[in-house]
């Protein structure tokens, strides 16, 4: 796996309904199933891998994009949020 400058891995999620406590207060969310990454991975600079995040085997992240569920393997996506560009 390869991992760029600047990207953010983050399996986790704040809680946010109440509007009658604070953010801070509410603690954090269930999780997704946390962020998996396969081998043959390339996620470009400045991306942001979010909880409940599965990357296929070979997939290439274009640099800057927002990855929020499954990539298939051997393909490459890339927007924010990531959408599929072509296969490998």
């Amino acid at each position: 796996m390869l991992i760029a400058a600047n990207c953010t891995l983050a399996p986790v999620n704040h809680n946010y309904s109440d509007k009658t406590t604070s953010i801070r207060e509410q603690g954090f969310a269930p999780s997704k199933g946390g962020i998996v990454v396969d081998d043959d991975v390339w996620i470009g600079s400045n991306c942001t891998i979010l909880d409940g995040a599965h990357i296929g085997k070979g997939v290439v992240i274009a640099a800057g994009s927002v990855v929020t569920g499954n990539i298939p393997p051997y393909t490459i996506y890339g927007g924010q949020p990531a959408k599929f560009l072509k296969k490998r």
